[in-house]
């Protein structure tokens, strides 16, 4: 890589308690040897962090937009169509290494890594008591793990730039990914420190982190690597807070106040008719005919996605199959149009008609105990190499919230048929929300077998499981940082 230049933090306080009422503060100017010193320099700091973490198409890798992990993610998937930019490169698995619309979350992002790295130090080194800092530590530690592992899991191991490397920006450092093993326990060392020191849920600020969403993460992780026993632990570790549970109103969670209102959201991201955090959500789906507010129409779902639910399966209400525009005119799978062509629209959230900007207040739900529920119910049939009847269970805890029937063990009694399942109720279960389904279809090595069943796409193959890599970052390695098979 060539020098990398930090300009000590370029700090933007974003997220409060709420995140709702802010005020921008630049700190690229001040002295580091000066700065922190006061709980209100540690509190701004702390803030910062979420700030890449949050909805913004120009600067938020969670953007509900082609600019954010989602959307892109589950174009990769049977979830969602594209058929132009980088969201058709998605869905036929055509992304190379000068597709900026691929390579943009990395070439983004990455550097936010070292950003938090300095602030962990400078906060270690500030003279603010040490139980502060200790709290401060957890916040970042946890905004680092999550943008690592985001990152990790779309693109293989990163450059992670060592403190001293960070320390000394004016001297050439070219630096190599990191190995597997490495990026896997640094992504975890990071999460478990955080999962210490982070508040229960019950006394965490909703928007902020907590001890339940370190461990989501670890979770996810150890899913990752199939590491199950972790899974099974982490997942009764949530379960043990009691203070999660599924919402009877599945629809309900993604209503303008859903979100906040409901006690199985372990993280979302608070958004505003402002900006300040985006979801813009709505804009991206609704054509500009639906009525009585459209959008841009940017992207559907795919029939065969939505030929996979059971009828009375409450988690597709918002999969929109029909609808009247603003002439009288009705779209529905018989009479498409250019609306409803590849699938319906994929909704999710409360149109908020009401709306006034291109944003809503609907907040984006990132992670839910449901996800707890199934990630152990997983774990368990794939530790033992046999479903069991508590896995069953568990899967049908979350049907059942879903309006649907138990399914019985004697239907799913080898792990094949188990897994094809979960993966199936994961999908029904998560769809557009935080884009982890396409990790989901790549651990059980569905990837590329669901793309040539759904699209029959040419490009696909196990190579684009993971994306590229663009050739600027690349050649700054200077020979040390290698990109991903298949894209040389």
């Amino acid at each position: 890589m060539k020098k990398i230049k930090l300009l000590i933090i370029a700090f933007v306080c974003l997220l409060s308690s709420c995140t709702k009422d802010l005020v921008s503060i630049d700190y690229g100017d001040i002295n580091p040897a000066i700065f922190p010193k006061s709980e209100a320099d540690i509190e701004a700091m702390v803030n910062s962090v979420y700030h890449p973490l949050r909805g913004s198409w120009w600067d938020g890798i969670f953007s509900t937009s082609e600019r954010g992990v989602m959307m892109i993610s589950d174009c990769t998937t049977e979830i969602l169509t594209g058929w132009y930019d980088e969201k058709l490169l998605a869905t036929e698995h055509s992304y190379m290494p000068d597709d900026v619309g691929i390579t943009y979350f990395y070439d983004r992002f990455y550097n936010k890594i070292s950003r938090m790295t300095m602030t962990i130090n400078l906060i270690e080194e500030s003279t603010v008591n040490d139980e502060l800092k200790r709290k401060a530590i957890a916040e970042v530690r946890c905004a680092r793990g999550l943008l690592a592992y985001t990152l990790f899991d779309l693109y293989g191991p990163l450059v992670i730039a060592p403190l001293e490397v960070l320390k000394n920006p004016m001297i050439e450092a070219p630096l190599a990914r990191m190995p597997y093993d490495d990026m896997v326990d640094f992504i975890e060392a990071d999460l478990l420190a955080a999962a210490e020191d982070l508040p229960l849920p019950a006394d965490a600020a909703y928007g902020r982190f907590n001890k339940a969403l370190a461990k989501m993460l670890l979770i996810r992780l150890n899913l990752h690597e199939k590491r199950w026993d972790k899974v099974v632990q982490l997942a009764d570790d949530i379960i043990g807070y009691n203070h999660y549970q599924l919402d009877n109103d599945y629809v309900g969670m993604w209503n303008l106040n859903g979100a906040k209102n409901s006690n199985e959201v372990i993280w979302a991201i608070p958004c505003d008719y402002e900006g300040t955090s985006e979801n813009q959500w709505q804009l991206m789906v609704l054509p500009g005919v639906y009525a009585p507010k459209g959008g841009w129409g940017t992207i559907q779902s795919t029939w065969w996605f939505y030929d996979t639910f059971e009828p009375n399966d409450k988690r597709k209400t918002m999969l929109i199959t029909e609808f009247t525009d603003v002439e009288g005119r009705t779209y529905n799978r018989a009479n498409p149009g250019t609306y409803l062509n590849y699938g319906p629209l994929p909704l999710k959230i409360h149109e908020d008609a009401a709306r006034t900007t291109s944003f809503t207040t609907v907040d984006i739900i990132m992670y839910r105990y449901a996800d707890v529920l199934l990630s152990k119910a997983e774990a368990l049939a794939n530790a033992g190499g046999t479903p069991t009847q508590e896995s069953i269970d568990l899967v049908n805890q979350v049907r059942n919230r879903a309006g649907l029937g138990d399914i019985q063990l004697a239907n799913y009694a080898n792990l094949t048929s188990f897994n094809n399942m979960l993966l199936t109720e994961r999908s029904h279960e998560f769809w557009c929300e935080n884009g982890q389904y396409r990790a989901d279809l790549i651990r059980h090595d569905k990837f590329v077998s669901r793309a040539l069943e759904v699209r029959q796409s040419p490009y696909t193959s196990h190579d684009k499981q993971l994306f590229p890599f663009s050739r600027t970052m690349v050649s700054e390695g200077k020979g040390l940082f290698i990109q991903n098979p298949g894209y040389n």
